[in-house]
């Protein structure tokens, strides 16, 4: 029976090794929207480049001008999804197979990449979701025709509401911050 328990939990235990596929999938598909956003900002900078010409009408280049930014605003989204992919994949990785030394080691990943659990990782994906629905307004906001007052009601409430996020996002940040310095501060009072 010993036999066949420790064959039965090292499968057990190597059956983690499927969330590869989700760690090379989320890191393919974060590259691929990385290689579409820079495109665009390619293909917008060739655009823009004509927003000079002196012979193109008053409206031609207001319409340049609104496309540019509502098209610098899906380039900014696109960076955004592809770090969410990114950090999901580096994060899968770290809670499931094993650390990565090299960002450990690293002052550039910092807080940002090294994943310790679960939690860890929904905050960081949570946040940068957090970002893309703020850029993804800002984004229907400049497209957006106010025709009612009710509009400018409802534009300021959504206003509103990313701000109240935003507040509870660094407070939650904040007050984890707190909790985490005295325990820092405590060795080095024994050490004196």
């Amino acid at each position: 029976m010993n036999f066949f328990e420790k064959l039965f939990e090292g499968s057990l235990w190597n059956s983690r090794f499927v969330i590869l596929f989700a760690v090379v999938g989320s890191l393919l598909a974060g590259f691929t929207i990385f290689y579409m956003a820079t495109v665009d900002v390619v293909y917008l900078i060739s655009h823009a480049l004509h927003y000079a010409d002196f012979s193109m009408a008053e409206d031609a280049r207001k319409v340049l001008h609104d496309s540019t930014v509502s098209h610098i605003v899906e380039v900014v989204d696109g960076y955004l999804l592809a770090t969410v992919m990114l950090i999901f994949s580096l994060g899968l990785y770290e809670l499931f197979i094993s650390d990565i030394d090299q960002a450990h080691g690293s002052k550039a990943s910092s807080k940002i990449l090294v994943i310790s659990n679960l939690d860890d990782l929904k905050s960081r994906l949570a946040k940068v979701i957090l970002m893309i629905l703020i850029v993804t307004l800002f984004e229907e906001a400049l497209n957006m025709k106010m025709t009612t007052p009710l509009d400018l009601v409802y534009l300021g409430a959504s206003i509103a509401l990313i701000a109240l996020a935003l507040y509870l996002t660094h407070a939650a940040e904040h007050g984890t911050g707190k909790d985490e310095e005295p325990a820092e501060e405590a060795p080095e009072k024994h050490g004196h």
